[in-house]
């Protein structure tokens, strides 16, 4: 196991439900709690755009013991801003496409929704992120937007490719229970961050989703796939912080969930680490 994995795995006395923040080296008051990015997307209400973020990403953020910031669509030249003050970078789910235009093809289905602004913050933000030793958690179509800024390509349409399986939800049901049935398994991939967090083989997951990954960026490693062996969740080995995209919802419930525990454990774990090196707190440590 690398140092970097791990620093990844939570020990038994660090549970997301009582994350408190490592004491300054200067005080013994604790530190703040760590700054997350969330990306939002853009909605339209009544005749008005909002910029939105689903409550339960939100919620997890919190479960991990960060701080939630939602970030709008903004400037080029605030984004380097931004990163500096952030500790973690959480992309999340969204009814939304990435534009098929950022890797090279067409739209398909002009009836699916895309969302150009977000597409145009989050493929920028993640390159940034990344070069500053962000923490970076990817979630549906936010792994999506992982693989895409970094190179990859997706299948827009999963079900009409040969000997794939068809991941849509079933949208006569209550989002309850789309959200809730897990889906199918995912075998893990051994030596990678999600065995070293979960230290799990397999499990099950609740994964609901159109698009999905058609090949890997450069330097990603796939983590976990799907029984009809599309990429389920995928890292980036050669990032100075954890960097992972999952294609299911852990922040679904969460805190019920043991595999989403340690996972948004993880998270926040690398999130304080970042913290601590951004303050200068940890000087002349990898």
């Amino acid at each position: 196991m690398t140092a970097a994995l791990q620093a990844l795995r939570p020990s038994a006395a660090e549970t997301p439900a009582g994350l408190a923040g490592p004491a300054s080296a200067a005080t013994d008051a604790p530190l703040p709690r760590p700054s997350v990015l969330l990306p939002t997307c853009q909605r339209l209400l009544e005749g008005h755009v909002f910029h939105a973020v689903g409550r339960k990403y939100v919620e997890a953020v919190r479960l991990a013991g960060c701080l939630p910031l939602l970030t709008p669509a903004t400037e080029a030249d605030a984004l380097d801003e931004l990163v500096s003050l952030a500790d973690g970078l959480l992309l999340t789910g969204s009814p939304s496409n990435v534009h098929p235009r950022h890797f090279g093809e067409d739209v398909m289905d002009d009836s699916l929704p895309l969302d150009p602004d977000r597409d145009a913050l989050t493929l920028a933000l993640i390159p940034r992120a990344i070069a500053q030793g962000v923490p970076v958690f990817a979630i549906c179509r936010g792994a999506q937007e992982l693989n895409v800024a970094l190179g990859g390509s997706l299948h827009q349409a999963v079900h009409q490719v040969p000997g794939l399986r068809d991941h849509r939800e079933d949208e006569s049901l209550p989002v309850e229970q789309q959200y809730g049935t897990l889906a199918h398994g995912v075998q893990v991939h051994p030596g990678g961050v999600l065995e070293q967090v979960l230290g799990l083989r397999e499990f099950q997951v609740n994964s609901l989703h159109g698009q999905g990954v058609r090949s890997l960026g450069p330097g990603l490693r796939v983590e976990a796939t799907a029984p009809d062996g599309l990429i389920e969740a995928f890292s980036l080995p050669s990032a100075g912080a954890m960097t992972l995209g999952v294609q299911w919802h852990p922040e679904w419930l969460a805190a019920s969930n043991q595999v989403s525990l340690r996972l948004f454990a993880a998270f926040g774990q690398a999130c304080r680490q970042r913290q601590q090196r951004r303050l200068g707190l940890l000087a002349g440590r990898a």
